[in-house]
């Protein structure tokens, strides 16, 4: 009886917490029309969580066990403090193994002067996540501005998929896509207990049925340098050449940078950009902590 009891309450519980957020908070598109239900959805519920609607709605009218991995999935996906997700899974019947909290991550000041003095060669810092760190003005003048984008927003898998301007650079935009949905997929085996990392899944599942195709693959990949043909508006075309160092001091930040071989119209097309850019250029900036 008190377990029936407890899943009545579970199902009360979630349907309230989804009932104070918004499409816009966890970044879904406002559609413009009226809502009936304040709040977010069932079904938008169970696709940031990457499971069924139907198995959402067997949970909140409290005819569904819930499992521990889907109890942390969906306190990642309602935002829930330590607090709630505490509660959450007192009610579910379940031990609480609190993922370890990760320390935010800065860039440190090595590489920062590393980043201010490389000129001539696009170069930025991603962090978990593929987290958008730091990055130079070239890196800037060569994929978007990076300092236009919101510091919660700067992840660039995200931008990959939903940013127009970024889109457009790749030539072969879709074996760039799914490198990231297989890099993000590598990130996940590394930290399942991430709940920005989920959030960030099912924002994408969500907005994307690219990304939902993709990441319901499992491919992974783990790849360190590559070749990328890229479209610029004012340096052209250009095929660059990518390679990706891990920090010694802090191994889930990598600096990435782009180079051209000497002599080649990419080359030439990559130092006019370098001087096109420096008519206007700012000192590399960094998102602060991630």
């Amino acid at each position: 009886m008190s377990r029936q009891i407890n899943r009545s309450e579970l199902g009360q519980f979630l349907k309230a917490r989804r009932s104070e957020l918004s499409p816009s908070a966890v970044g879904l598109p406002e559609t413009g029309t009226l809502r009936r239900v304040p709040g977010l959805r069932r079904e938008e519920v169970a696709q940031l969580a990457s499971i069924s609607a139907q198995y959402y709605t067997r949970l909140e009218q409290g005819r569904l066990q819930a499992s521990a991995p889907v109890l942390t999935i969906l306190a990642g996906v309602l935002r829930l403090d330590d607090g709630q997700r505490d509660y959450l899974f007192e009610l579910a019947g379940k031990e609480n193994t609190r993922p370890r909290r990760q320390k935010d991550q800065k860039v440190r000041p090595s590489m920062q002067r590393l980043l201010e003095s490389l000129t001539d060669i696009p170069a930025m810092v991603l962090g978990r996540r593929m987290d958008i760190l730091a990055w130079n003005s070239l890196a800037s003048a060569l994929i978007t501005d990076f300092s236009r984008i919101p510091q919660e927003q700067r992840n660039y898998v995200r931008l990959i998929f939903s940013d127009s301007t970024v889109r457009s650079r790749y030539v072969d935009w879709e074996s760039m896509a799914r490198d990231c949905v297989a890099f993000l997929r590598m990130e996940a085996a590394r930290n399942p207990d991430d709940p920005r990392l989920t959030a960030l899944v099912g924002e994408l599942s969500v907005k994307d049925p690219h990304f939902r195709q993709w990441w319901a693959g499992h491919h992974v990949a783990h790849r360190a340098f590559g070749t990328k043909a890229m479209r610029h508006p004012v340096a052209g075309d250009l095929i660059l050449d990518w390679e990706t160092l891990s920090s010694a001091g802090d191994p889930d930040q990598q600096l990435t940078v782009w180079t051209a071989e000497p002599g080649t119209p990419s080359y030439d097309g990559l130092r006019f950009l370098a001087s096109w850019s420096a008519t206007d250029r700012t000192a590399p900036r960094q998102s602060g902590t991630a």
